[in-house]
């Protein structure tokens, strides 16, 4: 069904951005930052930002708009720091110099925002966290957990995924363009 593919694809999306994360992070704690791959993440990592932002946009969308899961409050929220970054990024890729590192600096901020939010919510769904985020309204509980894949990967942990890679990506574009601001 729909609701298989879908979670079994952005599932696995998650788990290699995951591990790009892990990559990218590891690289720049070692202060190797001219590899063929990061090389190319400061080159074209709003683009990358751009693509991750409008693939979650997509996944988020589907979420609610076809299978029919309600977003929450913090949901909202979330959608708020990453469906903005679509167009901002978006049109910052394919433009050059100025615009793109002002952009570029606040997709920083966005994505970093964004996943502070995202994992808040995924630590709420998990229950180490307990904080007021009742359901108002026609909007459900943010402790709700509508998909648990892999046995660890919920829709929050999808956003904040997907936001810290825009923030790594974001973060290897700027330190390879520091020299030129």
């Amino acid at each position: 069904t729909f609701v298989t593919i879908l979670n079994t694809t952005v599932s696995w999306l998650t788990v290699l951005g995951q591990i790009f994360i892990v990559i990218v992070l590891a690289q720049l704690i070692r202060g190797k930052v001219d590899g063929k791959y990061m090389t190319l993440i400061g080159k074209k990592g709003v683009l990358f930002g751009a693509i991750i932002a409008l693939v979650a946009m997509i996944g988020s969308l589907s979420y609610s708009d076809i299978v029919g899961y309600e977003p929450c409050h913090l949901c909202w929220y979330q959608r708020i720091f990453m469906y903005s970054q679509v167009f901002l990024l978006g049109i910052a890729a394919f433009k050059n110099g100025l615009h793109r590192k002002i952009v570029s600096y606040y997709g920083l901020i966005l994505s970093g925002i964004g996943a502070v939010i995202a994992f808040a919510h995924y630590l709420l769904q998990l229950g180490i966290v307990d904080f007021s985020c009742a359901a108002v309204g026609y909007s459900v509980s943010c402790a709700k957990v509508f998909t648990m894949n892999l046995g660890y990967i919920t829709i929050p942990l999808m956003a904040f995924t997907a936001f810290m890679m825009m923030f790594v990506s974001l973060l290897v574009y700027r330190n390879a363009h520091r020299s030129n601001e």
